[in-house]
C-alpha cells in the first residue's frame, strides 16, 4: 500500500488506513533511529530540502537526521540569508528548488495554506512542518504514534490537550488525527485561547482541569504561544501557570498509567513543572526520538511512491 497523496499537508487529507501505515512503518523505521549503525540506503540518491520561514529546533533537526540515516542529500534553506529576503515569492522559491531535481521539500510557513499553494505548482512532494495555526500534520502523527507505543493501540483512548487552544496547529492536528482512530478529545483551555466552535471538530469542551484530565489516558500540554499572543489575551504566565499549569498532583484523577505529553518547547514551571516534565510518566524526550522515525517513515513512503 502507498500514500495516496504525493505529499502530507493536513491530517484531515488522510483516511485511517494511511495513518496506520505511516505509524506501522515508523515502528521499523525507530529500530534505525536506536542502532548503533543508523544508517541505510534506502533513500540514496535523492534529496530532501527543509525550508523553514519560521524558527524550529526540534522539527527541522529531525527531518534532516531522518534523511541522512535513510542515505538521501539533506538540504536547509536559510530564508533569512536567500533569495526570499530579496523579495522572491514562495511558488518562485519552490519552483527553483523543483527544477535543481528536489525530491521532497519540507516547509513551515506562518501562513495557513502556503504547503498547499507550493505543493500545486512544483512536481517535489511537499511536507506540511507547520503551517500558520492550520495544521502541524507529522507533530500529530509522532504523538499518535508515541500513545500507540505505550498503550497498544489508539481506538477508545481519552486525550486531555490542556493549553493554548487557540494559536495551536499541534492541537488541530491531534483532534483531527485521534478522532479519526477512534480516541475521544478533551480540550481545556483559558476562554480567551479556546477558539469558537472548536467543538465542531469533534472534541469535547471541558470547563475545568479536573473534568478534562478525570480517567484520561494521555495528557497533553501545549506551549503558550507568546510569539503568537498579539494582545494580552492571559493575565501573566504566573496567573496562567497558576490556574492551567500541570503539576504531579493533578496525575491523581487521571488514570494510573496515564501518559504526559508536550510537543515541546515546554515553558517550564508554566504550562508543567518541572517535577512532573522529569517524571516517569512523561514521554516527552520518547515524543523527540518517535518524531525522527514518523518522519523517516514519512520520508520513505513519499520518496518511494511510484511515478505517475
Amino acid at each position: 500500500m502507498k500514500l495516496r497523496s504525493k505529499d502530507l499537508l493536513g491530517l484531515e487529507h488522510l483516511e485511517p488506513d494511511e495513518i496506520n501505515l505511516i505509524l506501522d512503518m515508523a515502528k521499523d523505521m525507530k529500530k534505525i533511529v536506536q542502532s548503533n549503525m543508523k544508517r541505510v540506503n534506502y533513500l540514496q540518491g535523492r534529496s530532501v530540502i527543509t525550508l523553514f520561514y519560521e524558527n524550529s529546533t526540534r522539527t527541522r533537526v529531525s527531518f534532516e537526521l531522518a534523511a541522512k540515516y535513510m542515505g538521501a542529500h539533506a538540504v536547509n534553506v536559510s530564508v533569512s540569508t536567500s533569495s526570499v529576503a530579496k523579495g522572491e515569492t514562495l511558488i518562485d522559491t519552490g519552483k527553483t528548488l523543483d527544477v535543481m531535481g528536489s525530491d521532497i521539500v519540507v516547509i513551515r510557513h506562518s501562513q495557513p495554506g502556503a504547503p498547499h499553494l507550493l505543493a500545486k505548482h512544483i512536481n517535489a512532494s511537499v511536507i506540511n512542518a507547520g503551517d500558520g495555526m492550520h495544521e502541524h500534520p507529522t507533530q500529530a502523527l509522532l504523538d499518535m504514534f508515541t500513545m500507540q507505543e505505550a498503550k497498544g493501540g489508539l481506538e477508545g483512548l481519552t486525550v486531555a490537550i490542556i493549553g493554548d487552544i487557540m494559536h495551536s496547529r499541534v492541537a488541530r492536528s491531534n483532534i483531527i488525527g485521534l478522532g479519526k482512530m477512534g480516541a475521544k478529545v478533551r480540550v481545556f483551555a483559558p476562554a480567551t485561547l479556546l477558539p469558537i466552535g472548536i467543538e465542531n471538530m469533534g472534541c469535547q469542551i471541558c470547563s475545568s482541569l479536573e473534568e478534562a484530565i478525570s480517567d484520561a489516558d494521555v495528557i497533553m500540554g501545549l506551549r503558550i504561544q507568546k510569539e503568537r499572543l498579539k494582545k494580552a489575551l492571559i493575565p501573566s504566565t504566573e496567573e496562567y501557570a497558576r490556574f492551567f499549569g500541570l503539576d504531579v498532583h493533578h496525575l491523581a484523577a487521571a488514570k494510573k498509567d496515564v501518559l504526559v505529553m508536550h510537543p515541546g518547547p515546554v515553558n517550564r514551571g508554566v504550562e508543567m513543572t518541572s517535577l512532573l516534565i522529569d517524571s516517569d510518566q512523561s514521554k516527552i524526550n520518547e515524543q523527540v526520538t518517535n518524531g525522527v522515525a514518523v518522519r523517516m517513515a514519512l520520508l520513505y513512503l513519499l520518496a518511494g511512491r511510484e511515478e505517475h
